[in-house]
């Protein structure tokens, strides 16, 4: 039987596409590139190649693999090629927007639990991306300080020891992410209780994010941050039962 969302002391939580809107960041930054060059992209086209070109073998680390990636996808869609453009690919990250709900939700789950980040993206990103969220995290942990990405068993067993280290143990942890591949699946394989932030909700496909081979069924799903931090209040806020 599932926990109640009141029986956690920590929540960890990917940052890029659960937090931080990095698909409207990169359909922004090439659409404007595509309006200096007298052109236009279709922005699902262009994550749908974004995709398939961030998870090649020769990756880099997020987000500076985005100028390689950018030199891939260019041609495909028809966007002038040269070294700037994917540099301002990359740079853009500093300025992609939370979702319209992370801040304030954050906020609000901050008054209960200690928030911890574990983003796939190098610090310098995960600095503006902190920011931009109103600085809520009692800790965070970047592919710099982990030197593996999500789905690696590797990034979330680091994050294990650091709260065993605090004084909790895995299972204080609901981890809340959007992403299937990189985050549910594999956090249930590790026995923990996860919560997906189901953000494409309204769309079709898996937008910029990798499809998983199979579909985790997790223990807790809301469309948005703003309906996890509704839950957490209204279950706090629900009559305690007199034990017999």
């Amino acid at each position: 039987m599932t926990k109640s969302l009141l029986n956690f002391k920590y929540l960890t939580f990917d940052v890029v596409g659960t937090l931080i809107d990095f698909e409207s960041g990169i359909k922004d930054c090439l659409a404007a590139i595509a309006a200096e060059a007298g052109t236009t992209v279709d922005g699902e086209a262009a994550l749908t190649l974004y995709r398939e070109a961030r998870y090649a073998d020769d990756a880099d680390l997020f987000p500076d693999d985005l100028a390689r990636v950018y030199s891939v996808i260019a041609p495909r869609l028809g966007l002038p090629a040269g070294t700037q453009y994917g540099e301002r690919l990359r740079d853009s990250a500093a300025a992609w927007a939370g979702f319209p709900d992370s801040r304030e939700a954050m906020a609000r789950l901050a008054k209960r639990y200690k928030l911890i980040a574990m983003t796939n993206a190098r610090r310098w990103a995960f600095t503006h991306f902190s920011r931009e969220l109103g600085d809520p995290f009692f800790a965070g942990f970047t592919t710099d300080d982990t030197g593996v990405e999500k789905p690696n068993p590797a990034f979330f067993q680091q994050v294990f020891e650091f709260v065993e280290r605090d004084g909790g143990s895995k299972d204080d942890i609901l981890h809340v992410a959007q992403s299937q591949y990189h985050d549910i699946g594999v956090s249930r394989r590790l026995g923990m209780t996860n919560c997906w932030i189901q953000r494409r909700h309204a769309q079709k496909g898996y937008g910029g994010t990798i499809e998983p081979a199979e579909f985790t069924e997790p223990d807790f799903h809301f469309r948005s941050m703003a309906e996890l931090a509704d839950a957490v209040e209204a279950a706090a806020a629900e009559p305690k039962t007199a034990s017999a």
